[in-house]
């Protein structure tokens, strides 16, 4: 951990009381969970399909929600959280005390050029910070930099790429603008692809900003739910391509999710 998030940390214990990852999520400062996955909409059970698993609810509020998952000896912590950059940055940091060896992301992702599949899982070159929440990282809030890239751990983004790729699962590096809005972002959807990026979703550019200070092993891991620029919609897909979603995210992913975790 960073000086600076246990700046952040004192601060907002200075007016708030209680450990305030176990308020939101039930998850213990007293154990060491061999990941923390961060899932914006995302359950255990949206994904978790078979019963080598074993989910328990720990606790939540009224737009998250705190699990432990347990398979084959393997403990992660899990926190549904509500979309959006501010939503990512305030439920990731107050796990800042937490203690766990690996950070993943995972969520679905819009491609906003042709060549991707409904079903690719990708991972991201660097994020557009499309959001405001990044600047609330830096000293001042007038350090804003507009439509900043962030970067992930480049190292450890090629080593989980090849984890994947010895295991059969292709993962394609892509980049990415992080949107404040998705009702909104159609109505910009060429301004946003004029950035040159190739995907398109909310909270990746925040999630690494953190991951950073942090200094834990990240990667976000996003399954492609939907292309503009092919037609197929987020709402309304139909059974083939459904089906192809449902394998990446209920199959591919929960397995990939546990190989990271296991990863030396």
């Amino acid at each position: 951990m960073t000086d600076r998030i246990r700046k952040i940390l004192d601060n907002l214990y200075t007016y708030n009381r209680g450990n305030l990852a176990e308020v939101n999520f039930g998850l213990r400062d007293d154990m060491v969970y061999d990941a923390l996955v961060v899932a914006p909409s995302y359950s255990p059970y949206k994904i978790l399909k078979d019963d080598s698993y074993r989910v328990t609810e720990l606790g939540g509020q009224s737009y998250c929600s705190g699990f432990l998952v347990e398979k084959d000896g393997l403990k992660l912590a899990w926190i549904k959280t509500a979309a959006g950059g501010c939503n990512m940055l305030d439920y990731l940091l107050i796990c800042g005390e937490l203690r766990f060896n690996r950070l993943l992301f995972i969520g679905a992702v819009g491609a906003l050029r042709e060549e991707f599949d409904i079903g690719d899982i990708c991972t991201p070159s660097y994020s557009v910070a499309g959001t405001l929440a990044n600047t609330y990282l830096k000293e001042s809030l007038r350090d804003y930099v507009p439509f900043e890239r962030i970067y992930p751990d480049r190292e450890y983004v090629d080593r989980i790429i090849k984890l994947a790729a010895a295991n059969g699962y292709p993962v394609r590096e892509a980049s990415v603008f992080c949107t404040d809005s998705i009702a909104m972002e159609y109505t910009h959807l060429e301004e946003i692809r004029a950035f040159g990026t190739d995907l398109i979703e909310m909270e990746t550019s925040t999630f690494y900003a953190v991951a950073k200070l942090m200094e834990v092993p990240a990667i976000a891991l996003l399954v492609v739910s939907d292309n503009s620029a092919t037609g197929v919609p987020l709402v309304g897909r139909d059974g083939e391509v459904q089906e192809r979603y449902e394998r990446a995210r209920c199959v591919i992913l929960p397995d990939l999710i546990c190989r990271i975790a296991r990863e030396q």
